[in-house]
């Protein structure tokens, strides 16, 4: 059998009830746990091997967790990942009850992904302990028109070069084909990019520059 027959296999076989209960809501859900619970048994029997992995990212001025959900059979590889947004207050949840909370929230996105999980209805707790997930891309893109906007205005390059440039040496042709595995490359890039803009033209207002600057500059 091959990796994606075994894949298909535990994907079709997998039934993960949703065994937790909301009384605020009044509705059934299922958690990250009780995938898990559900899918060992299956991944044992196929020889595939499930790892979960977190890593904080900065997008903007917020903290995400980036879950990643691997499985392999030794050979082949298939990984998903889903983002999570650590909330900015929690009264009653430290940081780390606020962090192991989103991720929580992560790893069940990521491993409705890998497993093909419908959760569109579902909710993964009370709405007031849930980490905010929402709006990630147009986070992202607030972000990144910003520090497009601080280059340009600092080289005095328009700010369609700019841009087309930072997506360019990523592989991607326009803002939209950015995936969210990518975010926090391409704003860390712009980031480094804006300060080395800042420096070098500090001294040098955009009036007073008689060779007009190219990308390259930077």
């Amino acid at each position: 059998m091959s990796f994606n027959e075994k894949v298909i296999s535990v994907q079709n076989e997998l039934k993960a009830p949703k065994s937790q209960y909301s009384e605020y809501g009044n509705y059934n859900y299922r958690n990250c746990e009780d995938i898990l619970k559900a899918v060992k048994p299956l991944n044992q029997k196929m020889g595939l091997l499930l790892t979960l992995t977190d890593e904080p990212v900065v997008i903007g001025n917020r903290f995400y967790i980036k879950a990643t959900a691997l499985l392999t059979d030794g050979k082949e590889v298939l990984s998903i990942t889903a983002y999570a947004r650590e909330a900015e207050s929690r009264t009653k949840m430290d940081d780390s009850q606020v962090t192991g909370s989103a991720s929580s929230y992560a790893r069940k996105y990521a491993l409705n992904g890998l497993y093909l999980i419908d959760d569109a209805k579902d909710a993964d707790a009370l709405p007031q302990d849930n980490p905010e997930i929402e709006n990630l891309h147009d986070e992202f893109v607030k972000t990144f028109n910003k520090y497009v906007d601080q280059i340009a205005e600092t080289t005095g390059l328009q700010k369609d070069v700019v841009a087309a440039n930072s997506l360019g040496k990523h592989g991607f042709e326009n803002i939209e084909q950015v995936t969210n595995e990518f975010y926090s490359e391409l704003i860390g890039y712009l980031k480094v990019s804006a300060k080395k803009a800042k420096q070098k033209f500090k001294n040098e207002p955009q009036e007073k520059l008689t060779t007009k600057p190219s990308w390259e500059d930077l």
